[in-house]
């Protein structure tokens, strides 16, 4: 088959280039519509209970995620000067507006649906003449002199129905609450309406000197997806520069590095095209496969390079050189780059959208990356002249013949040493497992001093956190919040009190809360009467609420048949481990006030859908490696007729993979999905290796009639010098991950390199001393035999004629 495809490939170049450019130039155009996603990246499935409960959520009540908090601590808020510019701020940021496309139409809109602080804040005023209540803004100008400022100041901190929301009367702390509009949030304009926010509190921080802090969901996602954006082009810069510096310093030629680099290249643009025409948008993950295909594709071009050199250097003949070159290495490289892939495969099996698109991208781009390099690499090498003696110099590189020379005399002689230093670091790596914990936080991937971090420790502090944290309650019957006399307003008023003793919960908004505002407003706007009233009050209030025209203000609370309504609080953005416990602990107490055969109550919100989602996907990916071992096992026991062969070759695979994780816990690190990602990654990379020197250790054994001992040392020598050479591009091409400013990709970066770079010394080292030590256990009849998926024998030849390609001028060399 590989030879035939050779002959197919020599034979049609040039129509193979211009197929290859002709499809480049389509995926090119393709990808300048690729976006960005802007919405909250989805990890559960859209059959999991707790997303359909927060669905059906949103289906009743809106979106929980729109609201953005600016908060002030400052003792001179109500100096005249502060104050108006306060008030001018609120305004100012209630006012803007942002390019919109509507309909297909360029329009303007009003990305923000309200801002809300002590600056326009509404009280209830009772309208006897009419039985409603009136909403009245109590600022209603800018103030005129100190004195109004400080009358005005008595007379909104008598309304306790804001306190805890947007102020606390025992500190100085005040915030704005300000509800974005859920079309701008969602799309690429919200960049627009949040820099817009940016200016204005800029200018009251020039104006005032007060410092402002901003935070909220909305704002942390849209920061975050910005420095995603900018962190992609960062990431694929470096790769190709990191890349093309170590290929030169390989092979030490302008053209091997280029025409590898053009390859990586090509791919990158067939991987974003093949995006486009998916309809995926990038994301935190899918972000990040451009520079992997890189990574990823290098090695490709380094054992095709390396091959091409050696097989001329042994017998002078280009076309022959060549095609071995796909014969015998296109052969090897298809079946590592199967395990690659499919390590990444795996998450399709999630059931989480987003690991689902960035499985599927990243396996087809990196099958696509090998068939560009096995086409793209023999043909161009074909069309320029023979390599000189200077082009195959790197294969006499003294420094890797030393080292490899020094890794054969360790397999040869310090075995039970290699044994030794395994047993040690596989011990100590169980104890640093013990370590590790499992949690998440929506920010945590953020350093600690960046400051959307600092700004929501503020928020934490001051008013508990800014995560929607939701309680819904239903009462299975139409009317059922009002009926038997308010009972069920008292069961919320009593859960209220219980969860206001946890410090990671704020103050609540809810049906109870606006009821207890009408009732002050009922009784004059005196405090003292800010409470839940008995059912003969509450019979007066509801004739004022069934009159006021404007009642639909309180439908956010409740649902249009009375049933279901809703608690509202915000939160800390505690670990999903500390959230767990949280539920856990509620639960009963909710349990015992709403009875579950008489009620459904739901908790439900963002935190706690992220909580559930983090869980889950620290399952599913345990469940994906699990899955990425058996499917890479059966494919190497299908190349090998071995499974004791298997077995063995596992082991200096799955090492790394635990070495990593006890460094994981001795560093802290917890499982979380950006750090459980690095685990599929990075065996499906790091079994490339084995393939490679198991392949070549098996066509050796043939060559040197089963001779175990001259095979494995021949193996190390030949494919030694590659798998360094691989390995220290993935190791540095992983490394450029690092400069991210997200911990998880950091971590992704660091974690994947090290577990490489100990999986190559694995392959080097305990592969084949293991293979010498275990050799007629595992040299079995089963191995002898052919094997179902064969790489041809290095000693097979080639009948020229077959090859025979029409003489071509060749450019000049280098």
């Amino acid at each position: 088959m590989w030879f035939k495809l050779s002959r197919v490939i020599l034979r049609n170049r040039l129509f193979i280039l211009i197929a290859i450019g002709a499809i480049t130039l389509f995926m090119g155009y393709n990808a300048r519509s690729v976006k960005m996603s802007y919405e909250l990246a989805q990890m559960l499935p859209e059959t999991d209970s707790t997303y359909i409960e927060y669905q059906q959520f949103k289906s009743v009540f809106g979106k929980d995620g729109n609201l953005i908090v600016v908060g002030i601590n400052d003792p001179n808020l109500f100096q005249l000067k502060n104050f108006n510019a306060w008030y001018d701020l609120t305004h100012h940021i209630k006012a803007i507006q942002v390019d919109f496309v509507q309909d297909k139409k360029d329009t303007v809109v009003n990305g923000v649906t309200e801002a809300l602080s002590m600056a326009n804040l509404y009280t209830l005023k009772r309208n006897k003449a009419e039985s409603r209540f009136d909403f009245e803004q109590v600022v209603e100008q800018k103030a005129p002199d100190q004195a109004y400022l400080d009358s005005l100041k008595t007379l909104l901190f008598d309304l306790p129905f804001y306190d805890g929301y947007l102020f606390k009367d025992s500190s100085d702390a005040s915030l704005m609450v300000i509800t974005i509009d859920t079309n701008v949030l969602d799309s690429k304009f919200r960049n627009e309406l949040f820099q817009k926010i940016d200016e204005e509190v800029a200018l009251f921080e020039q104006k005032t000197g007060i410092k402002v802090h901003k935070s909220g969901l909305p704002y942390i996602r849209a920061n975050s997806t910005t420095k995603v954006k900018k962190e992609i082009q960062i990431f694929l810069l470096l790769s190709i520069l990191i890349t093309s510096l170590i290929l030169y310093l390989f092979f030490r030629s302008f053209k091997a590095t280029m025409y590898s680099m053009l390859v990586v290249c090509v791919g990158v643009v067939w991987s974003v095209g093949i995006q486009s025409l998916f309809g995926y948008k990038i994301t935190i993950l899918t972000g990040l496969i451009p520079p992997l295909i890189v990574v990823i594709g290098i090695p490709n071009c380094i054992f095709l390079l390396n091959k091409y050199h050696a097989e001329y250097k042994n017998h002078g003949n280009q076309i022959k050189a060549l095609s071995r070159v796909i014969q015998k290495i296109g052969n090897a490289i298809f079946l590592t780059n199967t395990t690659t892939a499919l390590g990444f495969a795996t998450f399709i099996f999630t059931k989480s959208i987003i690991l689902i698109e960035f499985g599927v991208l990243a396996a087809i781009s990196i099958f696509t990356v090998f068939l560009l390099s096995i086409f793209i690499i023999p043909i161009i090498f074909s069309f320029l002249k023979e390599p000189k003696e200077r082009h195959t110099k790197h294969l006499e590189n003294k420094l890797m013949i030393k080292i490899v020379g020094l890794l054969e005399h360790l397999v040869k002689y310090r075995r039970k040493t290699i044994y030794l230093i395994t047993i040690i670091i596989f011990g100590l790596s169980i104890v640093g497992i013990s370590q590790i914990t499992t949690t998440g936080n929506i920010i945590d991937d953020l350093p600690g001093d960046d400051p959307i971090v600092q700004d929501l420790k503020f928020f934490e502090t001051h008013f508990n956190g800014v995560m929607p944290f939701e309680v819904v309650v239903d009462t299975k019957k139409k009317n059922g919040v009002f009926a038997d006399n308010g009972k069920v307003l008292y069961k919320i008023q009593k859960l209220q009190k219980d969860l206001s003793a946890y410090d990671e919960l704020s103050k609540p908004l809810s049906v109870v809360e606006a009821i207890k505002f009408s009732y002050q407003s009922y009784k004059k706007g005196r405090s003292k009467f800010y409470i839940l009233p008995p059912a003969t009050e509450l019979k007066k209030l509801k004739k004022y609420v069934q009159n006021d025209d404007r009642k639909n203000r309180f439908s956010s609370f409740i649902d249009k048949e009375n049933q279901i309504t809703r608690i509202s609080f915000q939160m800390a953005d505690i670990g999903t481990q500390e959230m767990d416990e949280l539920l856990k602990e509620i639960q009963p107490k909710i349990d015992s006030i709403f009875p579950p055969q008489e009620y459904k109550v739901t908790l439900t919100g963002t935190s706690v859908a992220f909580l559930k989602g983090t869980n889950y996907l620290v399952e599913n990916l345990l469940t994906s490696l699990v899955l990425a071992i058996i499917l890479i096992a059966s494919l190497m026991s299908v190349l090998f007729s071995s499974v004791r062969m298997v077995l063995v070759s596992l082991v200096p695979n799955l090492l790394p993979l635990i070495t990593t994780a006890g460094i994981m816990g001795y560093l802290g690190i917890p499982i979380k999905p950006s750090t459980i990602l690095i685990f599929s990654i990075a065996f499906g990379i790091s079994v490339d290796d084995t393939i490679h020197f198991l392949a070549k250790y098996r066509q050796e054994l043939k060559h040197h009639k089963w001779g175990i001992k001259k095979s494995v040392y021949a193996a190390l020598r030949e494919t030694g010098v590659s798998m360094i050479y691989t390995s220290i591009v993935l190791f540095f091409g992983f490394g450029v991950f690092t400069v991210s400013s997200f911990g998880g990709t950091v971590a992704l970066g660091m974690l994947v390199s090290v577990t490489l770079l100990f999986a190559m010394l694995a392959d080097l080292l305990l592969l084949p001393s293991l293979l010498l030590s275990l050799d007629k256990a595992l040299t079995t009849k089963a191995f002898k035999k052919e094997a179902l998926i064969e790489i041809i024998d290095e000693e097979e030849d080639i009948d020229l004629e077959e090859l025979e390609v029409k003489p071509i001028k060749h450019p000049e060399t280098e």
